[in-house]
């Protein structure tokens, strides 16, 4: 997968595309990311990227045509005839729509995405009219510039293609993770101790040594017996989610992702004390 990011500071990639998953993701040719100044595609001798905002305000704001010629020469389809199945130009800001795991799947189904790294007060509006397919957030709160919001994106799509993760399943057992496809409901699932997030938080993880500072392993994580460590599970999924991120758990109902157990569960869990384990 081609990943471009159109940035002032191409110098800030060195780090976060150098290490780990993403790093040997490179290094295998899975993907691939090229950055590019946007200060080489000026005209002036003092490379201008920005300027004041017409009727005025604090900051300065990314001019167009640095942007466009930058997108240009990567071959991208103009915006009435791009295949958005295939390829995308993303704009990133705080303006953007909430960059979710949903949207990382989608995204892994491409074959190219170029992103527009915003700056200053933020980026001329005929960018995204007449460039971009979509405008992205990575959360409500606002960051200098869209570099970090970059990287965030390419590392959590990246993970999801072939090949990438050790254990293509460490994907699809861990928080946001996608439904399963098969009935959830535990009479109808096969004996194994890991569970699907099914959209929720991920359940907690311990490993050596048994007990630390005072506090020992749940010791039915030791048990053997694989379908109450799953039950176990499931219910911390559900402990967790209910306390840190309801609104997930209002989502799973109105989309109906809850199975049988996982609705008996959130009860047991309300009548305890909406999330104590």
């Amino acid at each position: 997968m081609q990943f471009d990011i159109i940035t002032v500071f191409p110098q800030f990639f060195e780090g976060p595309f150098s290490f780990g998953v993403l790093r040997r993701a490179l290094d295998a040719g899975i993907v691939r990311v090229d950055i590019h100044n946007l200060r080489d595609f000026t005209t002036d001798r003092h490379q201008t990227v920005d300027d004041r905002p017409f009727g005025g305000g604090e900051g300065m704001v990314l001019k167009p045509e640095p942007i466009f010629r930058a997108v240009e020469p990567l071959g991208i389809a103009e915006k009435p005839e791009r295949d958005t199945s295939r390829e995308r130009v993303v704009l990133l800001s705080a303006q953007g729509k909430p960059f979710t795991q949903a949207l990382a799947r989608e995204m892994a189904t491409l074959e190219r995405v170029v992103f527009l790294c915003g700056r200053y007060e933020g980026v001329d509006e005929r960018v995204n009219e007449l460039l971009a397919d979509s405008e992205l957030s990575i959360g409500d709160y606002v960051i200098s510039g869209g570099e970090l919001a970059a990287a965030v994106i390419v590392d959590a799509v990246s993970r999801l293609l072939p090949g990438v993760l050790g254990n293509q399943d460490s994907a699809r057992y861990e928080s946001f993770a996608a439904e399963e496809t098969i009935d959830l409901d535990a009479a109808e699932m096969p004996p194994r101790s890991t569970c699907d997030s099914g959209g929720l938080l991920d359940y907690p993880h311990y490993t050596r040594p048994p007990e630390f500072r005072g506090v020992a392993v749940p010791p039915v994580l030791s048990s053997g017996n694989h379908e109450e460590i799953r039950r176990w599970r499931r219910r911390q999924s559900l402990t967790k989610t209910l306390r840190n991120r309801p609104e997930l758990l209002q989502s799973a109902a109105l989309s109906k992702t809850l199975s049988i157990e996982d609705r008996a569960l959130l009860e047991e869990l309300q009548q305890e004390g909406s999330g104590s384990v």
